[in-house]
């Protein structure tokens, strides 16, 4: 039965799907539905606000219209459904996509990087001329990529890989607006990546609270974008540690959208 009643109201003029609203209603009834932050029902809503005040540009407000009245009962179904869909796919399966299969890489020695074989390439020759030019030798770089998968939606939380790791917490963009991305942020560290506008905030959330939980992790770095979306990757490892009851050192290092250091920060 619809009434009269407080509820959310969403401008999508303004909504930039920072997502950063999501993590702050704890009825789920909002979520980033093709790049706009979206009311699931309204019967989900109670009205009260919560999400009001992480919002960077003003697109949510509290109105009063003829809507849906609250259901708690609503809500506890709901999140129970979305608790179970999120179990079902929390660990990778042995038995399922071969790229979400656990893998730790062994650190390559000095020897055996120097011992690479390097790939002898003819530089292009003068046109018009019969000049030949020497061969250049063009060595394999060595990643420091010490594991397997990366995303967050594919890395659990029992990944032995995390245990008393430093963590780099990636923007997916981070990875190719940075020139030297590996050696400046991903050398020694464990790293996972996703885009917190595209991807579910709620479950990066419940995620990143587990592993700070189990894991016990040495540092946390979160290299972001200075798009206004990719901020909400902050307020979601904030809202982990909150739910976690437990904090880890962590630095924030924003990249301007052509791979600059513009920002660097700990808290």
């Amino acid at each position: 039965m619809k009434i009269m009643r407080k509820i959310i109201k969403i401008d999508e003029g303004l909504c930039n799907g920072c997502g950063l609203c999501v993590p702050d209603c704890a009825e789920g009834s909002l979520q980033i539905i093709d790049g706009k932050a979206r009311l699931v029902a309204d019967k989900l809503c109670d009205g009260l606000g919560a999400c009001l005040g992480s919002c960077p540009t003003g697109a949510l407000q509290v109105i009063e219209r003829e809507a849906e009245d609250f259901s708690e009962e609503a809500v506890q179904e709901f999140l129970a459904q979305k608790k179970k869909q999120e179990a079902a796919t929390a660990s990778p399966r042995p038995s399922g996509c071969p790229s979400a299969r656990l893998q730790t890489f062994a650190p390559q020695t000095p020897c055996q990087m120097a011992n690479k074989p390097s790939l002898a390439v003819a530089a292009p020759a003068i046109p018009g001329s019969h000049d030949i030019r020497p061969s250049m030798a063009v060595t394999g770089g060595t990643s420091a990529l010490s594991h397997w998968p990366i995303q967050i939606r594919l890395v659990p939380p029992t990944a032995p890989f995390l245990q008393n790791a430093d963590l780099l917490v990636a923007a997916d963009c981070s990875a190719v607006a940075a020139p030297n991305f590996q050696t400046d942020f991903l050398t020694g560290k464990v790293v996972m990546m996703g885009c917190p506008k595209f991807d579910d905030a709620q479950s990066y959330v419940q995620r990143f609270a587990e592993i700070i939980t189990t894991c016990n992790l040495n540092s946390l770095t979160i290299l972001i974008m200075e798009v206004p979306c990719c901020s909400s990757m902050v307020g979601i490892i904030k809202q982990a540690m909150e739910q976690a009851g437990k904090t880890v050192p962590v630095e924030q290092i924003t990249l301007s959208t052509r791979g600059e250091v513009i920002g660097r920060s700990k808290w």
